[in-house]
Order: structure tokens, then sequence, then C-alpha cells
């Protein structure tokens, strides 16, 4: 099967989600693609100063950013999957939507949150499942810090993931180059669409994001990356014929797992 798949990258401005969204939204129309990731948290911006104001900035599925992005998908008949705040009663969680023409197809609450994520959000409640988009294929959710837990992905290549849709705000210097083995190992494509730019709060926090997204193939080829301040949204196609587990007639990537001698 042949797909187009692409990642958008730009620096969000805080506390702007109608902007952001526009921005995204009215930049997406211009190109085709089968499926688009957007960054980590991509309608709000990143750096809160507490959960205070990530509740007030926060929205649920009826909200500006996710139902724009569910309009363009119908629009375009097309997968889009990007971070949100997600407000949940009184309750905020780092999220990731995945949405289609045919509506929304998943919700993912980030598991592995970094540093002073811990004093806003609350822990990701969602399993790593992969997620059947009726088309043929099967994406698993990730968020940007779950990069580093060997398990996330796994777990989502164990389900049938073909393709780990990948919305990051990177801080840490070695996620792109580590996906050369996440995507070795697990067979699968892996879009990680980040960030750049830098933020500041109140407090004195100051975070700078390192740009550089990227699309990485079943064999660990680098088919696609981007500067560290580039905007846009950018694509490849690819063949998901790459994802078979058979390396050769007699090894099989899951099927030689010996899990009776794993902790």
């Amino acid at each position: 099967m042949q797909l187009t798949i692409g990642f958008f990258q730009f620096k969000p401005e805080f506390g702007e989600i109608r902007k952001n969204t526009e921005f995204i939204v009215n930049t997406l129309r211009k190109h085709n693609f089968d499926i688009a990731v957007l960054p980590e948290l991509c309608s709000t911006g990143y750096l809160f100063e507490d959960k205070k104001q990530a509740l007030s900035l926060a929205e649920n599925t009826e909200g500006y950013f996710v139902q724009s992005l569910l309009k363009l998908a119908k629009e375009k008949e097309c997968l889009i999957a990007g971070g949100f705040a997600e407000k949940e009663g009184k309750k905020v969680y780092n999220s990731q939507v995945l949405v289609s023409e045919k509506g929304i197809l998943s919700i993912y609450r980030k598991a592995h949150l970094f540093y002073k994520e811990k004093e806003v959000f609350e822990a990701g409640n969602t399993p790593f499942k992969a997620i059947d988009t009726g088309k043929g294929f099967k994406v698993g959710l990730m968020i940007c810090f779950d990069w580093i837990f060997p398990e996330a992905m796994r777990s989502l290549a164990l389900d049938g993931a073909d393709i780990i849709l990948h919305s990051a705000n990177l801080v840490l210097p070695y996620c792109q180059r580590a996906m050369f083995a996440r995507s070795i190992e697990n067979r699968v494509f892996i879009i990680t669409a980040n960030r750049f730019g830098k933020e500041k709060n109140s407090k004195g926090d100051a975070v700078e994001f390192t740009g550089k997204s990227q699309i990485i193939n079943p064999n660990g080829e680098l088919l696609i990356t981007v500067g560290k301040e580039t905007t846009g949204f950018f694509s490849v196609d690819i063949d998901l014929s790459l994802t078979n587990k058979e390396l050769n007639p007699l090894n099989h990537l899951f099927k030689d797992r010996r899990k009776e001698l794993y902790l």
C-alpha cells in the first residue's frame, strides 16, 4: 500500500488557540496527504505556569482545536494527529487526538510526563493500543517523552501499528537519533512532528525546543528531516510493505521473541 505521510513543524504562540489552529488548518489545506502529524500541545504552547493556567486553556473534544481538525479531515478524507491540552472536569491531560473523515478515532493521554509536566498534567490513563484506521492499516499514538521508553513503541508495534504518529515538544537532543533504533527494532515507520522556538513564563522557567522533525522508515533510513527553525508541512510517499516482520525465511521479529527470558 502506498501512502503520503507528513509532519507540520512550527512555533506556536502561547495561549493563542484560535490563531495557532487557523495557521495549522490553512497550511494543511494547501497540501495533499493521507496522514499529517502535528506537534505536542500545538494549539496552546507548552510552558504553563501551573495547573490552573493549563485548565484555563484546555479544551475537550468539542473545543475549537479538535473540531477544526475534524472538519479538515472530513474535507480532505485524511488522518490528522495533533497534541492539545485536554480538559476533563478539574483534570487536564497532555493529549493527542487522531481524526479522520469518519470522526474522532482516538484520544491518547501522555503516559510519561517530562519534568515539570508532572506539576501540571495528570498522568495518562490510556493504554498503548494500535488504532485501526479503517483504511487497511493501523497506527500508534505517542507523545514526546514516550520515545525514551522502548516498551511504548514495542507495545504499539506488537498490537499491529504500521506507522507511529509521534507528536513532540522535544527538549533533549537525543530523540531524533534514537528513532533509528526504534524503527529497526519494531519495523515501523515513525513520524516525529516537533516544534521549535523558546518559551518563558513568569516563574522564570524557560525551555528551547529542538525542531528537526523527521520521518524514518522500518530500515532505519531517514526519509525526510528539516532544520531546527523550519516552518511548514513536509511529506514523503511510503510503501507499507516495508513493515514486514519477516527478516529472512528463518527469523521473524516478533515470533522469535523469548518472552520467558525477559524481566
